[in-house]
């Protein structure tokens, strides 16, 4: 008797926060969905990654991190051929309108401003990968 089932594929997370804390919550809750996460501690290594070649199926950026802002990636991000469709979701203590603007002019997916729920975000990640209605 064969097991039918098939696990979810399991989808890489680049998640960009200088807060380590931080990092380290998003890491522990995606990890529990079909998630593996890179962490990074700033917008120099999160560019270093975008520019490679690994697969990276979702972004989540600080907007306020040494070397190269949140909003800064992905205006780069936004210019890489083989990133230009990679959802970004922006998290940010920053909750001013102006920034929630600028990021979704920029071509980001959401933004959740900190404190956010850690479940409401893996949900919403959850969701990039629902399969459309109808499928």
């Amino acid at each position: 008797m064969s097991d039918e089932t098939e696990a979810p594929p399991q989808r890489r997370v680049l998640v960009a926060d200088d807060e380590p804390h931080i990092g380290h919550i998003i890491r522990i809750k995606l990890e529990q969905g079909p998630y593996q996460v890179v962490l990074v501690s700033d917008g120099r290594e999160a560019l270093e990654h975008l520019r490679g070649d690994e697969p990276i199926d979702v972004v989540l950026l600080d907007i306020m991190m040494p070397h190269a802002s949140g909003l800064e990636v992905l205006a780069e991000a936004r210019r890489m051929p083989h990133r230009a469709d990679t959802p970004v979701i922006i998290l940010t203590a920053k909750g001013q309108d102006a920034d929630r603007r600028q990021a979704m002019e920029l071509g980001a997916t959401d933004f959740f401003t900190k404190p956010f729920s850690p479940k409401k975000l893996l949900a919403r990640v959850d969701e990039l990968f629902a399969p459309a209605a109808g499928e």
